[in-house]
């Protein structure tokens, strides 16, 4: 594997971290309380296009029928948006791990995969499951850290992230009408 030489500089960057995060965290050490953050997402449904559109801060984002329900793929398959928004918080979640750490990854992705099961979701087969199986969490990493520095990053970074606990430890979800 060939070094790459870049501009980054990790101690740097995890002495920035840790003072950008420092009065945060003591703040929540202070008054836990203050650390309980809310989260809302809101769909707008259109029945006529069977679609839903969610605002999100990097702009509207129109979920449709996936094409193995119906769908022409054209829109955003909400199962995929599940795998994305594991991804993304898996990504930062790495990035800022590794900072911290003082490891440097001159590359990184992280790839979600999972098989969900059409028949449950189109009530085919009464006895099919409705929703995504086992989730497999890719990472490839290019670093000169060590099998243990890697295995401790890897370790972190699905502990504190929100999306991978959310999935691995779900919490209830209810359903009512306002």
């Amino acid at each position: 594997m060939t070094t790459v030489e870049t501009d980054f500089d990790v101690a740097a960057a995890a002495a920035a971290l840790r003072d950008r995060q420092k009065s945060i965290k003591a703040g929540y050490r202070e008054d836990p309380a203050t650390a309980l953050t809310p989260s809302t997402a809101t769909a707008r449904v259109d029945q006529a296009g069977l679609t839903a559109t969610v605002g999100t801060w990097a702009g509207d984002v129109v979920a449709g029928l996936h094409p193995a329900a119906g769908g022409d793929g054209s829109q955003a398959c909400s199962g995929d948006i599940i795998l994305q928004a594991l991804v993304a918080c898996a990504g930062v979640t790495l990035s800022s791990v590794a900072t911290a750490l003082g490891v440097e990854l001159r590359s990184a992705t992280v790839t979600a995969n999972g098989t969900w099961d059409a028949r449950g979701t189109l009530g085919v087969d009464r006895d099919a499951p409705v929703g995504l199986g086992d989730i497999e969490l890719v990472f490839d990493l290019d670093t000169d850290a060590d099998d243990d520095k890697v295995a401790r990053l890897l370790e972190l970074t699905e502990r504190y992230c929100v999306v991978a606990q959310t999935l691995t430890q779900p919490t209830g979800v209810t359903l009512r009408r306002r």
